[in-house]
């Protein structure tokens, strides 16, 4: 038996010690945010928050997270009440298969929970652990930067 707390709600489910917290999440919570990329941690397509931590579900057993927080793409906000850069990476119309785009997104709303008014360079490096074969990376870093720039004037 595994507990924690995802999205707000607290959570206890029977699952083996082998289980990730990501297989956890999709499988037994049925949430879809996180994808399965690369099951090695590489591509960050399973991105989600540990206590506000991005990191990468797919290599974090789940009984490794007991007690803690999780926040997934579901958790940060939704289609009536979207999170900014959920808002600002529709509005710069940042993705285009979408597949990278739950690790872009939560990957990114970390940076800007840490560092408001980060440099393009910032973000580039921020970003670059997340893997994108659409070629989207200036549409999702001026995202990123439209994102910064309405928190910045909601401050």
């Amino acid at each position: 038996m595994v507990t924690l707390t995802v999205n707000g709600e607290p959570q206890a489910l029977a699952v083996s010690h082998e289980t990730s917290l990501l297989q956890l999440l999709r499988n037994d919570l049925g949430l879809n945010g996180p994808k399965y990329g690369c099951g090695l941690g590489q591509c960050g397509a399973c991105t989600v928050w540990v206590d506000g931590v991005a990191a990468r579900s797919c290599v974090i057993p789940a009984h490794g997270v007991a007690g803690r927080a999780i926040t997934t793409l579901e958790g940060l906000g939704s289609r009536v009440n979207w999170h900014p850069v959920q808002a600002a990476f529709e509005d710069a119309q940042a993705a285009q298969c979408g597949y990278c785009l739950n690790g872009m997104v939560m990957q990114a709303a970390a940076l800007l929970a840490r560092e408001p008014h980060p440099s393009e360079e910032r973000i580039r490096a921020e970003l670059s652990g997340n893997l994108c074969r659409c070629g989207t990376h200036v549409e999702i870093v001026r995202a990123v930067q439209l994102a910064a720039s309405r928190l910045a004037a909601n401050a």
